[in-house]
């Protein structure tokens, strides 16, 4: 351990890849993850006192933090409206639960407020909460340097212990006890409220794809439309299809309204499947493409920024813009953050939401001006990244004082902040401050994987005494803590708030940002429709949780 202890850099990393390589064992549908890992890893390591500087975790921290508000800024702000109202209120369940629990065992059993912040950020699969509260208690009153390293050391202890029940216990009650207590099959269920929000359409299964695309190009030879101009056809003149391009003998024509078709021309025609078929029967037989003439449908990436766009259905939206049928062209993807939603005429779009559209070119660049603009995210944007942890860094700085209570954001705090800001000012016209939702994510998991490390290995010395006194305490409350809200939730979101049952699962994953929990629950779903109802409690709850830390220390510290 020589050579370890005095390179902090191979220490460091070698947590990294180690911690990464365990958090792969698996066990059924469980697998420890990576962050939960690197800790374990660390703590080990740490035994031999091995450590990093602090200011190491706490450039990390402000990376990791930033990021994780970035990309959740956009949907964060969306969802403060009344439509999502109900979701919010379980975020404060949530939120209510666990700091009540946090607080009623640290009085209980006299923990110190390491401890109990250990267990609030393990039991709430929030690793957050270890930055924000490692964070607070250093900045807590009356405490020596030493009893600030002990009490942090705690915060990592408690929360790997508390993690490994709390991952557990929340995947098996959403995606395996959830559905039994609501005497639903997760998949059946799934599958038949998605054929409900595309109109009776059935649903592919997770190794399915279409037979018959539903947006189509096809040619036909002209033998009944002869004589007729292009605006004539019925079809066109409904808006049904598009007419890309007509070809004369070896010409190829630009197919305006005026044109008039004449026997053996070739016309082809974009849009949906059955209107192209309708179509098909006024001009004449559908024919095999032909060289010159097939022109390719035009694919955008567009961020939705349009105000009157936002909170609308797609089925809204494309009643809003005629150009949609006018010119053939369709959304084929919905991109939330990095999720996945269903294109489905119910989809509720939000500002920051990036659509697929598909269709013919110039209808397509005709709408795109409209609703929003191309998304450009080659490149990271270092200036607004940087001045974006600075104004987080400084706004941590900020202390307020609630009788003999001082509260602050702490580092932690004021970047998520700022990040929630700057992502959800980007978000509204993407042309400025770009930030790559890989680089985002590989900054984020970076940060928070070196902020672990960094403090496995610092908390290594007193794991295992707090193992030997509270040992039995740890699971339990891990265990609790996923239960008692979870439970509140799953009853308050059918009785009272009427959530279907599908969207209420990945809604209650979503509350205490388990990604693990919602890859099991659409992994038995075989559909990604829980997704919708996960994404607004994870959006809400990554800003939430993250300040209980704080709260909890500033009150334990001033009692």
């Amino acid at each position: 351990m020589g050579i370890v202890r005095d390179h902090p850099e191979l220490a460091l990393f070698l947590c990294l890849a180690l911690g990464y390589l365990v958090g792969k064992l698996r066990v059924g549908p469980i697998t420890l993850g990576g962050i939960c890992g690197t800790l374990i890893v660390s703590l080990l390591i740490g035994t031999r006192h091995v450590t990093v500087d602090d200011d190491v975790k706490t450039v990390f921290f402000a990376l990791f933090i930033f990021s994780l508000g970035y990309l959740a800024g956009p949907q964060f702000f969306a969802n403060l409206n009344r439509r999502s109202l109900r979701f919010l209120v379980l975020c404060l369940i949530e939120l209510v639960c666990v700091l009540g629990i946090a607080f009623g065992l640290a009085k209980a059993f006299d923990l110190d407020v390491g401890t109990a912040s250990g267990i609030l950020a393990g039991a709430a699969t929030e690793s957050a909460v270890v930055g924000t509260a490692t964070e607070a208690i250093g900045k807590l009153n009356g405490l020596t340097s030493a009893q600030v390293t002990q009490y942090q050391g705690h915060v990592a202890t408690a929360y790997t212990v508390c993690y490994l029940f709390g991952l557990v216990t929340i995947v098996l009650y959403t995606s395996q006890i959830m559905p039994m207590l609501m005497r639903i099959n997760l998949a059946d269920a799934s599958r038949e409220l998605w054929e409900n929000m595309r109109g009776g359409v059935r649903g592919l299964e997770s190794d399915e794809r279409e037979a018959l695309p539903s947006t189509v190009g096809r040619t036909y030879l002209v033998t009944l439309a002869d004589g007729l101009r292009i605006g004539e056809l019925k079809a066109v003149r409904s808006g049904r299809v598009t007419v890309e391009g007509v070809k004369r003998g070896s010409a190829l024509l630009k197919p305006s309204p005026d044109l008039q078709l004449t026997l053996s021309d070739l016309v082809q025609l974009v849009g949906r499947r059955s209107r192209i078929i309708e179509a098909g029967r006024e001009i004449g037989p559908e024919t095999p493409s032909v060289p010159g003439l097939d022109v390719p449908l035009a694919t955008r990436q567009v961020a939705v920024t349009e105000k009157a766009t936002a909170g609308s259905s797609i089925a809204r939206m494309e009643q809003d813009h005629p150009e949609f049928l006018q010119d053939g062209v369709y959304v084929t993807d919905v991109l939330r953050n990095d999720q996945h939603l269903p294109a489905s005429a119910e989809t509720t779009v939000q500002r920051g939401d990036v659509l697929t559209l598909v269709g013919a070119r110039s209808g397509l660049d005709r709408l795109v001006a409209k609703i929003g603009a191309v998304v450009k995210n080659d490149a990271t944007d270092f200036i607004y990244l940087g001045l974006g942890i600075v104004a987080g860094s400084l706004l941590g700085q900020i202390v307020v004082h609630f009788g003999d209570i001082p509260m602050s954001l702490g580092t932690g705090g004021g970047c998520l902040v700022s990040g929630l800001l700057f992502g959800w000012f980007r978000s509204r016209k993407q042309t400025f401050g770009a930030f790559p939702p890989q680089a985002a994510n590989t900054l984020k998991d970076l940060g928070l994987a070196v902020f672990i490390a960094c403090t496995g290995l610092t908390a290594g010395p007193q794991a295992w005494p707090l193992l030997k006194e509270y040992g039995a305490l740890l699971p339990f409350a891990g265990i609790a803590m996923v239960l008692i809200p979870a439970t509140i939730s799953l009853v308050v979101g059918r009785k009272l708030l009427h959530i279907e049952k599908p969207t209420l699962i990945g809604a209650i994953a979503g509350q205490q940002c388990s990604t693990p929990a919602i890859t099991s629950i659409t992994q038995v779903a075989q559909s990604s429709v829980p997704l919708l109802g996960y994404t607004i409690t994870y959006a809400l709850s990554n800003f939430l949780l993250p300040l209980t830390g704080p709260i909890l220390v500033g009150v334990l510290g001033a009692g």
